[in-house]
């Protein structure tokens, strides 16, 4: 059964003036309900992260300013909205949800989290919307417990996951993989273990044909007990953001691939959802949409 991650509190409020697409988090489970692609019985509560585990990941100082909610204004405008106690609660669900995809994922061979791929968030900082990283909290729990000993992040959002790159450098349980817009956010990159970064424009010839040249040689080269996939939509050449020409068939074709991978080497795989900007809201639901259809049609 695909057992899917969703709260409540993963839709938040944001002020007026800031246009972080919070809809689609309430949006998107319908659709795949109302489209019977998925049934109510896929989803589940998660569990809220305890602060021993956010501290495998983050400074103490970090959660502390985050738990009193006293974070500095400059500090809140690298996240990119203001924070409040109920947005931190909300990053412990969301990251508790993608810890929790884990331990489904190695029972079902495939587990989603509606939100999540919170990759810019850095041990002592948020950025980029980003304020705990779900999928580096997940893997420092999973490898400190010894549940696992090698994961592999493939991150496909058009943003470099630089917070996973800052935290794994030099960490060989831990394989980060991240194509991205070289010219996009963040300005400055830093190293994961293997950065593609594609040009302005770059179409789903170009992009496929890459991704398929290297995918399956990192799960040759890396052998991993677990993949974390951070499956952005924001590769859309419909994204206000994205500056890269996938079309909606191609971010398919790049969902089903990866899927494809995961299976063929029989390695379990959490999904988180990343980022997506459409100047439509139909657009990023259905491609959101599209990637659960693609895990459903692959495994179920």
């Amino acid at each position: 059964m695909l057992k899917i991650a969703f709260s409540p509190v993963y839709k938040y409020e944001l002020p007026e003036g800031h246009r972080f697409p919070m809809e689609k988090y309430d949006l998107l489970p319908e659709q795949l309900m109302y489209e019977g692609t998925v049934t109510r019985d896929n989803f589940f509560e998660p569990k809220t992260l305890s602060k021993s585990q956010v501290l495998l990941t983050h400074r103490p100082d970090y959660f502390s300013k985050l738990e009193n909610n006293n974070l500095s204004p400059k500090e809140q405008r690298r996240i990119g909205f203001p924070m409040s106690e109920r947005l931190f609660r909300r990053g412990l669900v969301i990251s508790g949800g993608t810890l929790d995809c884990a331990f489904f994922a190695m029972k079902y061979g495939i587990a989603m989290n509606i939100a999540g791929g919170t990759h810019h968030a850095y041990p002592d900082r948020g950025e980029g919307f980003c304020v705990l990283n779900d999928i580096a909290i997940a893997s420092g729990v999973l490898l400190d417990k010894g549940i696992v000993k090698k994961v592999l992040i493939v991150d496909l959002d058009v943003h470099q996951g630089n917070g996973n790159a800052f935290i794994f450098f030099g960490d060989p349980r831990v394989f980060t993989f991240s194509m991205h817009g070289e010219r996009n956010y963040p300005l400055r990159k830093e190293k994961s273990d293997l950065d593609i970064g594609l040009p302005d424009g770059t179409s789903d010839r170009d992009y496929l044909r890459i991704l398929k040249n290297k995918l399956p040689a990192l799960f040759d080269e890396v052998q991993p007990d677990l993949v974390f996939y951070q499956a952005g939509v924001d590769i859309l050449e419909s994204d206000k953001l994205g500056r890269l020409k996938v079309s909606k068939a191609g971010v398919l074709k790049r969902d089903e691939f990866v899927f494809e991978c995961c299976k063929k080497n029989d390695i379990p795989v959490v999904v988180s959802m990343g980022g997506g900007y459409p100047h439509r809201l139909h657009d990023l639901i259905d491609a959101h949409a599209n990637t659960y259809r693609a895990a459903v049609s692959a495994y179920f």
